[in-house]
């Protein structure tokens, strides 16, 4: 594991978020890669009904997951891919932010595993994920 802090400014600036988080308003508020954090309004990622749309929680947490794992991989010299994620949703959200927080559950030379919870204003838990990535070379991805 890292000890070392990346600054979300840093990490942005090498790597965005990418069009997806943008257009789900998602913010980073803390990263490392034992912890990373960030928040997603409810309005404009609902279903139908009117509730928190369940794709829109696993996109923040991949998303989140993704980001702890490249950051672990990124100390090893090496990129991470995403190859499984889960969730369970436990209650609805219908207003203001939810917030995710990424936790790792394992940091491998060769993969990592992320527990993710998201969480209404009131702590509640909407959804448990879990993410794995494989780590490869840096290499393996260029054309």
């Amino acid at each position: 594991m890292s000890d070392e802090k990346t600054s979300v400014e840093e990490f942005l600036a090498t790597m965005p978020m990418g069009a997806l988080n943008d257009k789900l308003g998602v913010t980073l508020v803390e990263m490392s890669a034992e912890r990373v954090v960030a928040t997603m309004p409810v309005e404009g990622n609902t279903q139908p009904y009117g509730l928190l749309h369940g794709g829109a929680s696993v996109v923040l947490a991949e998303s989140l997951g993704s980001m702890g794992s490249a950051l672990h991989a990124h100390g090893l010299d090496k990129i991470a891919v995403g190859v499984d994620i889960n969730a369970t949703h436990h209650r609805s959200a219908t207003s203001g932010l939810v917030t995710g927080v990424a936790t790792p559950v394992h940091l491998g030379r060769s993969s990592t595993s992320f527990e993710v919870v998201v969480t209404d204003e009131r702590g509640k838990r909407v959804c448990t994920a879990r993410i794995t990535c494989a780590l490869i070379p840096r290499d393996a991805l260029t054309p």
